[in-house]
């Protein structure tokens, strides 16, 4: 499998996904660290990859989402951004409905 494939798997199967730079528990630069702590303020749970960990994924990525810096995070397969307008969506409040949309369905 392409890796550029298996990042549109990953996209398709996370409602909500972030590229980082290490874990949400061991961020090892500061906008990972600072959108890591945003989507946790948020209080939903969502995915992560170690772009540092997956060197294919880091080198891929862009080309997918034409975004060339980390993190980057997507919310139902879509683009949102980078740490900075994570935070900045977070504070407006528009994070949160974002994320609640992108939210799979639960049955009753």
């Amino acid at each position: 499998m392409k890796t550029t494939d298996k990042i549109r798997k990953q996209l398709a199967e996370n409602p909500m996904i972030l590229y980082m730079k290490g874990s949400p528990t061991l961020p090892m630069c500061g906008f990972s660290a600072k959108a890591a702590q945003a989507l946790k303020d948020a209080g939903h749970d969502f995915a992560y990859v170690d772009v540092l960990m997956n060197p294919q994924i880091m080198q891929a990525l862009p080309e997918v989402s034409d975004f060339p810096t980390f993190p980057q995070l997507f919310v139902g397969g879509e683009l949102i951004g980078g740490s900075d307008i994570i935070e900045a969506m977070l504070e407006s409040g528009k994070l949160q409905p974002l994320i609640e949309a992108a939210r799979p369905e639960t049955p009753s």
